[in-house]
C-alpha cells in the first residue's frame, strides 16, 4: 500500500512586533500569497490529504486556512501542541499514530525541513530543499501497510515546491 506524506513549513510571518509572543506570530502579505498558492498547486496536483496535522501556533494555522480553501474535499484539519516547533522525531511520532493514507503536516523549522531530509530516500534536485524555506512543501511517498512501519530514508520524493517557483519573487501572480 503507498502511504502519502505532504510536509509543510508555515507561510511567512511577520515580524512588525518583535516584542510579541512568538506563537502568536500572524502572517505577512507575502506569507499570504504564499499559503494561497502552495493550497492552490496542492489541488491542482490532486495532493489532498485526508488529515492535516497542524502546530497550534497562529501563523500555521492561517497557513492551513488559505491550504484548506482551495480543497474539496476539505481536509479534517487536527491542531496539536506537540507541533509548535516539534523535533523530527516527535512529528513522525505523532505521524505513526495515524491512519489515513494521505495526511499533511503544517509545522515549523528547523523540525519540518529536517523530518523532510530526514524521510526521502533521494533528495530533490532543488536548491531549496536542504534549507526549507516557508510554506516549502514536499510530497513524499512510502510502500508501507501502515505510518508505524514508515523508517528513515524509506520515502519517495513525489514532488518539491516552493511558493518563489509558483509565484515569483513578487507575489504579484496572486490575489
Amino acid at each position: 500500500m503507498t502511504l502519502r506524506l505532504i510536509l509543510i513549513r508555515h507561510a511567512k510571518s511577520s515580524w512588525d512586533d518583535p516584542f510579541s509572543d512568538d506563537h502568536a506570530r500572524v502572517l505577512n502579505k507575502r506569507g499570504h500569497t504564499s499559503a494561497k498558492a502552495i493550497g492552490a498547486w496542492l489541488a491542482v496536483q490532486d495532493y489532498v490529504p485526508e488529515v492535516l496535522l497542524c502546530s497550534d501556533a497562529t501563523r500555521t494555522q492561517e497557513t492551513a486556512e488559505h491550504i484548506l480553501a482551495s480543497m474539496t474535499p476539505s481536509p479534517q484539519l487536527r491542531l496539536s501542541k506537540m507541533l509548535y516547533h516539534a523535533a523530527p522525531n516527535t512529528i513522525l511520532d505523532i505521524i505513526r499514530k495515524e491512519t489515513a493514507k494521505t495526511i499533511s503536516v503544517i509545522g515549523h523549522n528547523p523540525g519540518i525541513g529536517m523530518l523532510a531530509n530526514m524521510l526521502v530516500a533521494k533528495a530533490p534536485a532543488h536548491n531549496r530543499f536542504s534549507d526549507y524555506p516557508t510554506c516549502a512543501t514536499t510530497i513524499i511517498d512510502f510502500e508501507a501497510e501502515a505510518w508505524s512501519d514508515v523508517e528513515r530514508g524509506a520515502g519517495t520524493c513525489k514532488a518539491f515546491v516552493v511558493p518563489r517557483d509558483l509565484i515569483g519573487t513578487t507575489g504579484q501572480d496572486m490575489d
